[in-house]
């Protein structure tokens, strides 16, 4: 298949796009750089030794999806564009709102016209809000999200339900992720934030690169055994393998499918510093903050579903997750960006 990235420059768009590319798919990546860098593309293509199209494009803009719709037979859309970071869009709504429900707009209005029926979702724990208990099942109802982050998503959720039912021939598997970290292990591609880092690992990492000073820790006061929240941190590679699975599992498929991609496991952030710190033989200088708004308490999978379905495995540890998060960290200097 021919498969369009709509982000697929970024941390988890290149990390899936290799995988596609291994996977003897097609693909096509479409992206703006707003949090990526034009060179992942030919990183990518020195990690496969395959070559594909690429164009430089705001994914809201619907004339120029149309020309890059015209000019290549697609057969399914990847969605990742997206900002994607709990913390800042509590105070930059507008922003989130206005890109991340325009580009799925977008996108489904542009692949209506093109009869293109076949979307994977890049979804979020965040939905799953705070009446929800862990660990979240996909049979539980959405939640109230915490942030306009989680709100976004939840909308977008929506409307893909929505276009589904009055398009019958549409399929649409959701992927609620939970927390991915690490890095291919090229160390060619990994997460490259802008700024100051809004995820915890290259945080971490930036800490330890002697970037950053400190690491600060949002909260130490949580009702958990170290008094830090909890999350289900999965490795990048394994969250792109999954869409790969995914793109398959959507050929035969009608209508709108959803899964949860983690590992079911809990890690506090205490927890993932240390292993950090045991995995690679290092010491990270760390402070404990006031909580962070729209920050869960607890967030980890049920990984049942998509373990029976799609027959997905996790491949890679924690200790894979914080030894590739490191190799990459340091490799950046050495990369043309």
């Amino acid at each position: 298949m021919n498969i369009l990235l709509a982000g697929g420059a970024g941390y988890i768009g290149s990390h899936t796009a290799v995988e596609l590319l291994n996977s003897d798919h097609d693909i096509v990546v479409v992206d703006n750089y707003s949090n990526s860098d034009p060179s992942v593309i030919d990183r990518i293509k020195e990690i496969t030794k395959k070559d594909f199209k690429s164009y430089e494009a705001d994914i809201r803009d619907k004339k120029n999806l149309e020309k890059i719709f015209k000019e290549n037979k697609i057969d399914g859309v990847i969605h990742f564009a997206g900002l994607k970071a709990v913390g800042e869009s509590t105070k930059m709504p507008l922003a989130y709102y206005r890109n991340n429900i325009d580009t799925t707009l977008t996108l489904l209005e542009v692949m209506e016209e093109f009869k293109v029926n076949k979307f994977i979702f890049s979804s979020s724990a965040t939905v799953y809000g705070e009446e929800n208990k862990v660990p979240y099942g996909e049979d539980m109802p959405r939640g109230k999200a915490t942030s306009p982050y989680g709100w976004t998503k939840i909308m977008m959720e929506q409307i893909l339900e929505d276009a589904a039912r009055a398009n019958t021939d549409l399929s649409v598997i959701i992927l609620r992720y939970f927390n991915p970290i690490g890095a291919h292990k090229s160390h060619l591609i990994g997460e490259l934030p802008s700024g100051i880092p809004n995820n915890l690992m290259p945080y971490v990492t930036q800490v330890a690169i002697g970037k950053l000073p400190k690491l600060t820790i949002y909260g130490g006061d949580y009702d958990t055994p170290d008094g830090t929240c909890r999350r289900d941190y999965i490795h990048v590679v394994d969250l792109a393998r999954a869409h790969v699975m995914a793109v398959e599992y959507a050929k035969d498929k009608k209508g709108v499918d959803i899964f949860n991609v983690g590992t079911g496991s809990p890690y506090s952030v205490l927890d993932i510093v240390k292993a950090f710190e045991k995995a690679n033989g290092l010491k990270i200088n760390y402070e404990i903050g006031d909580r962070r708004a729209g920050d869960l308490q607890d967030s980890w999978a049920d990984v049942q579903k998509i373990e029976k379905v799609l027959g997905f495995k996790t491949q890679y540890d924690l200790v894979d997750m914080c030894k590739d998060s490191w190799e990459w960290e340091k490799n950046i200097k050495n990369i043309s960006l």
